[in-house]
Protein backbone atom coordinates (compact mmCIF):
# COMPACT_ATOMS: atom_id res chain seq x y z
CA UNK A 1 0.00 0.00 0.00
CA UNK A 2 1.61 3.61 -0.77
CA UNK A 3 1.24 5.63 2.06
CA UNK A 4 1.79 9.44 2.65
CA UNK A 5 1.45 10.92 6.15
CA UNK A 6 1.38 14.56 6.89
CA UNK A 7 2.04 15.81 9.96
CA UNK A 8 0.54 19.23 11.54
CA UNK A 9 1.23 21.08 14.14
CA UNK A 10 3.84 17.98 15.20
CA UNK A 11 6.80 16.77 15.17
CA UNK A 12 7.37 14.62 12.00
CA UNK A 13 8.28 11.06 14.05
CA UNK A 14 9.72 8.12 12.69
CA UNK A 15 7.53 5.78 15.24
CA UNK A 16 4.52 6.94 14.64
CA UNK A 17 5.45 7.16 10.42
CA UNK A 18 6.26 3.07 11.29
CA UNK A 19 3.21 2.52 13.44
CA UNK A 20 1.11 4.08 10.96
CA UNK A 21 2.25 1.74 8.11
CA UNK A 22 2.64 -0.86 10.39
CA UNK A 23 -1.32 -0.79 10.98
CA UNK A 24 -2.23 0.64 7.28
CA UNK A 25 -0.23 -2.95 5.92
CA UNK A 26 -3.03 -5.11 7.31
CA UNK A 27 -5.11 -3.56 4.93
CA UNK A 28 -3.41 -5.22 1.88
CA UNK A 29 -4.75 -8.36 2.46
CA UNK A 30 -8.38 -7.38 2.85
CA UNK A 31 -8.40 -5.14 -0.35
CA UNK A 32 -8.29 -6.45 -4.08
CA UNK A 33 -6.23 -3.83 -5.77
CA UNK A 34 -3.56 -1.75 -4.83
CA UNK A 35 -4.64 1.41 -2.49
CA UNK A 36 -3.41 4.88 -1.58
CA UNK A 37 -4.19 6.31 1.50
CA UNK A 38 -3.29 10.08 2.72
CA UNK A 39 -2.96 9.91 6.88
CA UNK A 40 -2.73 13.18 8.23
CA UNK A 41 -1.95 13.69 11.72
CA UNK A 42 -2.13 17.04 13.39
CA UNK A 43 -2.39 18.16 17.18
CA UNK A 44 -4.81 21.25 18.30
CA UNK A 45 -4.26 22.67 21.45
CA UNK A 46 -5.23 18.79 23.15
CA UNK A 47 -6.53 17.23 20.75
CA UNK A 48 -4.95 14.55 18.62
CA UNK A 49 -6.56 13.93 15.40
CA UNK A 50 -5.96 11.00 13.21
CA UNK A 51 -7.61 11.62 9.17
CA UNK A 52 -6.53 8.59 6.58
CA UNK A 53 -8.48 9.00 3.52
CA UNK A 54 -8.13 5.82 1.67
CA UNK A 55 -8.30 5.14 -2.27
CA UNK A 56 -8.64 1.89 -4.00
CA UNK A 57 -10.00 0.77 -7.36
CA UNK A 58 -13.33 1.04 -6.58
CA UNK A 59 -13.33 2.29 -3.19
CA UNK A 60 -12.94 5.77 -1.54
CA UNK A 61 -13.09 5.25 2.27
CA UNK A 62 -12.52 8.79 4.93
CA UNK A 63 -12.54 8.39 8.69
CA UNK A 64 -11.29 10.82 11.41
CA UNK A 65 -10.40 10.17 15.08
CA UNK A 66 -9.77 12.45 17.66
CA UNK A 67 -8.67 11.67 21.39
CA UNK A 68 -5.77 13.02 23.82
CA UNK A 69 -3.84 10.27 22.44
CA UNK A 70 -1.97 10.05 18.60
CA UNK A 71 -1.61 6.57 19.25
CA UNK A 72 -4.94 5.52 20.72
CA UNK A 73 -6.41 7.61 17.62
CA UNK A 74 -4.81 5.85 15.38
CA UNK A 75 -6.20 2.90 16.25
CA UNK A 76 -9.69 4.32 16.41
CA UNK A 77 -9.54 5.78 12.57
CA UNK A 78 -7.92 2.42 11.65
CA UNK A 79 -10.46 0.31 13.33
CA UNK A 80 -13.24 2.64 11.48
CA UNK A 81 -11.23 2.00 8.14
CA UNK A 82 -11.45 -1.80 8.72
CA UNK A 83 -15.33 -1.61 9.45
CA UNK A 84 -15.96 0.53 6.62
CA UNK A 85 -13.96 -2.00 4.40
CA UNK A 86 -15.79 -4.85 5.84
CA UNK A 87 -19.05 -3.10 4.93
CA UNK A 88 -18.53 -2.11 1.55
CA UNK A 89 -16.92 -6.07 0.85
CA UNK A 90 -20.42 -7.68 2.68
CA UNK A 91 -22.41 -5.33 0.20
CA UNK A 92 -20.71 -6.51 -2.40
CA UNK A 93 -20.97 -10.03 -1.94
CA UNK A 94 -24.59 -9.40 -1.45
CA UNK A 95 -25.07 -8.08 -4.93
CA UNK A 96 -23.84 -10.59 -6.14
CA UNK A 97 -25.59 -12.68 -8.66
CA UNK A 98 -25.87 -16.65 -7.46
CA UNK A 99 -24.28 -19.76 -9.32
CA UNK A 100 -25.78 -20.07 -13.02
CA UNK A 101 -25.79 -23.33 -13.41
CA UNK A 102 -28.50 -24.17 -11.28
CA UNK A 103 -28.74 -25.70 -7.35
CA UNK A 104 -25.52 -26.60 -5.33
CA UNK A 105 -25.24 -30.29 -4.41
CA UNK A 106 -24.39 -31.03 -0.96
CA UNK A 107 -20.51 -31.60 -2.17
CA UNK A 108 -20.61 -27.89 -4.10
CA UNK A 109 -20.78 -29.46 -7.22
CA UNK A 110 -23.79 -28.21 -10.06
CA UNK A 111 -26.26 -30.78 -9.78
CA UNK A 112 -26.61 -32.73 -12.84
CA UNK A 113 -29.95 -34.01 -14.41
CA UNK A 114 -30.86 -36.18 -17.74
CA UNK A 115 -33.95 -33.85 -19.21
CA UNK A 116 -33.84 -30.18 -20.80
CA UNK A 117 -36.98 -29.44 -18.72
CA UNK A 118 -35.41 -30.41 -15.15
CA UNK A 119 -32.16 -27.95 -16.60
CA UNK A 120 -34.87 -25.16 -17.02
CA UNK A 121 -36.70 -25.51 -14.04
CA UNK A 122 -33.43 -25.73 -11.67
CA UNK A 123 -32.52 -22.39 -13.30
CA UNK A 124 -35.84 -20.63 -12.47
CA UNK A 125 -34.96 -21.61 -8.61
CA UNK A 126 -34.37 -19.03 -6.27
CA UNK A 127 -32.48 -20.10 -3.23
CA UNK A 128 -33.18 -18.25 0.15
CA UNK A 129 -31.46 -19.05 3.93
CA UNK A 130 -33.25 -18.35 6.91
CA UNK A 131 -31.97 -18.53 10.19
CA UNK A 132 -34.54 -19.74 12.50
CA UNK A 133 -34.38 -20.14 16.34
CA UNK A 134 -35.69 -22.47 18.80
CA UNK A 135 -39.36 -21.70 19.96
CA UNK A 136 -42.58 -23.64 20.88
CA UNK A 137 -46.00 -24.09 18.24
CA UNK A 138 -47.86 -21.24 19.87
CA UNK A 139 -45.13 -18.81 19.22
CA UNK A 140 -44.24 -19.94 15.89
CA UNK A 141 -48.68 -19.41 15.06
CA UNK A 142 -48.18 -15.85 16.48
CA UNK A 143 -44.91 -15.32 14.06
CA UNK A 144 -46.94 -16.41 11.23
CA UNK A 145 -50.04 -14.15 12.14
CA UNK A 146 -47.76 -11.19 12.63
CA UNK A 147 -45.55 -11.54 9.46
CA UNK A 148 -48.59 -12.00 6.92
CA UNK A 149 -46.78 -15.22 5.74
CA UNK A 150 -48.43 -18.81 4.22
CA UNK A 151 -45.69 -20.44 6.08
CA UNK A 152 -43.14 -20.45 8.46
CA UNK A 153 -39.97 -22.56 9.07
CA UNK A 154 -38.71 -22.89 12.74
CA UNK A 155 -36.82 -25.30 14.68
CA UNK A 156 -39.13 -27.18 17.44
CA UNK A 157 -38.05 -26.33 21.11
CA UNK A 158 -38.86 -29.89 22.55
CA UNK A 159 -37.79 -31.70 19.96
CA UNK A 160 -35.04 -29.56 18.23
CA UNK A 161 -36.13 -30.69 14.67
CA UNK A 162 -37.10 -28.10 11.64
CA UNK A 163 -40.72 -27.51 11.49
CA UNK A 164 -42.76 -25.84 8.84
CA UNK A 165 -45.83 -24.34 9.91
CA UNK A 166 -48.10 -23.18 6.65
CA UNK A 167 -51.79 -21.72 6.32
CA UNK A 168 -54.04 -24.04 4.48
CA UNK A 169 -56.61 -22.69 1.59
CA UNK A 170 -59.26 -23.16 4.15
CA UNK A 171 -58.14 -21.23 6.57
CA UNK A 172 -57.04 -23.25 9.36
CA UNK A 173 -52.93 -24.07 10.12
CA UNK A 174 -51.04 -26.96 8.84
CA UNK A 175 -47.54 -28.50 10.68
CA UNK A 176 -45.17 -30.51 8.97
CA UNK A 177 -42.23 -32.05 11.41
CA UNK A 178 -40.18 -34.37 10.83
CA UNK A 179 -40.84 -38.32 12.10
CA UNK A 180 -39.18 -39.52 14.70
Amino acid sequence: MQTSITFKNLDSSDALKSYVQKKLDRFDKLLESPAEANVVLSVEKIRHIAEINLASDRLNIQAKEETENMYSSIDMVVDKIKAQITKSKQKVRERRPGPKGGLKGENGTSSESGSDDDQEADSQVIIETISHKPMDINEAIMRIDMEKENFFVFTHAKTNKVNVLYKRTDGNLGLIQPSP
